[in-house]
């Protein structure tokens, strides 16, 4: 990821679908946008890293891994390009992110959460490998009180 992405990551917070399915703000301030985005390119945390998605040679996304400690962390991908939506970019920059995490961090266990209707998400942590292991709270996605499931990959 680089400051000179911002003009792409501005484009994704005007699009209305993607910030609702990623927890976005709609209309945000493009100058406090600018500010959050120079953040994540330079944040330096041990316990979070943020990995930008490539498809054609242009930032379509990113990939986290968040609370790395005990050998564990959570995963998490977003995909700003709606257009490139459905074509497996999410499912390889998933596996592409764990595999980092386990040979460069030692991670042996990953967690996952998605809201009950985002059937996308939940087939695409299937396919990477999650178990389904509870479901437990529910948040506001997409305009509704959507139920949360916790999923987990060993």
């Amino acid at each position: 990821m680089r400051r000179e992405d911002y003009d792409i990551v501005l484009s994704w917070s005007r699009d209305p679908i993607f910030c609702e399915a990623n927890g976005w703000e709609k209309n945000r301030d493009p100058e406090e946008l600018k500010q959050w985005w120079s953040y994540c390119v330079d944040m330096d945390k041990p316990s979070f890293i943020r990995l930008g998605i490539e498809y054609e040679g242009t930032l379509v996304g990113y990939a986290d891994l968040a609370e790395i400690h005990d050998n564990q962390a959570e995963l998490g991908i977003a995909i700003g390009e709606r257009k490139v939506w459905g074509r497996g970019i999410g499912r390889q920059a998933a596996l592409a992110i764990m595999e980092y995490g386990k040979t460069t961090l030692g991670i042996k266990s990953f967690a996952a959460e998605t809201h009950e209707s985002n059937t996308r998400c939940q087939s695409m942590l299937e396919k990477v490998g999650f178990e389904e292991i509870g479901r437990a709270g529910h948040e506001w996605y997409c305009g509704q009180h959507d139920r949360l499931i916790q999923y987990l990959r060993t």
